[in-house]
């Protein structure tokens, strides 16, 4: 049984909380047949958050600079949970030390620098992972599978949405997401990305598009220590930043396939709490899917006869091993951590077995040329291509 070695950096955040846990976790549920993991080093750059990192897991080497795990010589794995900015940086570092790396999305901050790091990849042979987690739910493989058999024929139309209200009430304070310096290309490369993934799992390439991106509120106010999430009672002698990257986006595209799609997303979206959809519409059927019901899929075939047509609600349960390993039962829903924990038992196994899986740094190149795109189309006013 082959044990990684792995660093989490950015551990006390959201993601590598979520990161460290998955590691330690996926064994019970999905067996150690493809290797296990070991987090040996915790990466933390703010002294007090990683005073509290010992108990996460025990015996990991606490560091305060991500140098230090990637030239540490007892580390396999590169786990990226850092602000967008860092994201090639860091990755770029790790590759060329000789390290695997899992990178949480967005890749890179351009199309360019993830084509860049997806051929160091390649030249050294190493597996890489992007962190889009939504398409590992069992749910999303049916629907690929579906649309693989070519169950709703040839897709003409693919339409979804991704929303959340974080930043829909004004007054709600300033974090580094908002900041075009730390996260240059803002909900685009931050929720956006989740969408595109779907759009690279279930219907292929982007060959064109055109966006239009947009920010609600310009200012908000700072309040420091806060994290994602998190509220705040504003005293009125706050400083107030300005918003320098988008807030949401609208976009129209044509898959290289042939489809075309209708996509939207935001931060701003007054009482989503978090809204994800996608319709797929074929020459033969149709799929939809919301995260509300999270492993239901809803499927409707122009096979069926006449008058009995409509859509058919399919929830994915122990028929589907990955749903198995978890529960005995269908409709008892597996969700956003157990999607982490699954996406991290196939890194480990990539990296055992030298097969990487979707989506690596290749998959991710492509999700950020999408980004590219829409930021230029933006700026532009106008359709864009991608090469």
């Amino acid at each position: 049984m082959a044990e990684v070695r792995v660093a989490v950096l950015g551990a006390s955040g959201w993601m590598g909380k979520v990161h460290t846990m998955a590691y330690q976790t996926f064994p019970h549920f999905l067996g150690t047949s493809g290797g296990t993991a070991k987090v040996v080093a915790l990466v933390e750059d703010n002294p007090k958050a990683a005073a509290e990192l010992g108990f996460r897991a025990p015996g990991a080497k606490i560091l305060q600079s991500w140098r230090e795990a990637v030239q540490d010589p007892d580390v396999d794995l590169i786990d990226i949970c850092l602000p967008d900015s860092l994201h090639y940086e860091v990755a770029k570092a790790a590759l060329l030390a000789g390290k695997h790396v899992y990178c949480e999305k967005p890749l890179a901050d351009t199309a360019a620098q993830a084509r860049e790091l997806s051929d160091i990849a390649a030249a050294k042979g190493l597996i890489t992972r992007v962190g889009h987690a939504f398409p590992r739910n069992p749910v999303h493989d049916l629907a690929r599978q579906i649309i693989a058999a070519g169950e709703i024929g040839e897709i003409k139309l693919f339409k979804a949405c991704q929303h959340v209200d974080m930043y829909g009430d004004p007054l709600a304070p300033f974090m580094w997401r908002a900041d075009g310096n730390l996260a240059p290309t803002g909900i685009v490369g931050d929720t956006g990305t989740h969408v595109f993934s779907f759009m690279d799992f279930l219907v292929g390439r982007v060959r064109e598009l055109i966006a239009d991106n947009f920010i609600v509120t310009p200012r908000r106010p700072v309040v420091s220590g806060l994290g994602y999430g998190e509220q705040a009672t504003l005293t009125g002698d706050e400083q107030w930043s300005d918003v320098t990257n988008p807030d949401g986006t609208n976009i129209l595209c044509k898959f290289a396939n042939g489809a075309r799609g209708l996509i939207d997303f935001s931060r701003v979206a007054t009482g989503r709490k978090f809204m994800q959809t996608y319709e797929v519409y074929g020459t033969k059927g149709s799929l939809a899917y919301t995260y509300d019901e999270v492993n239901r899929l809803r499927f409707y075939s122009n096979d069926d006869a006449n008058g009995r047509r409509g859509f058919r609600e399919i929830d994915v349960g122990p028929e589907n091993e990955t749903f198995r390993a978890f529960l005995p039962l269908p409709n008892f829903a597996l969700g956003y951590n157990e999607s982490k924990i699954i996406e991290a038992a196939e890194v480990i196994r990539s990296i055992t077995t030298g097969q990487p899986m979707w989506p690596t740094f290749e998959a991710g190149h492509h999700i950020c040329q999408i980004v590219d795109a829409c930021m230029e189309s933006a700026r532009l006013g106008r359709w864009v291509s991608i090469a």
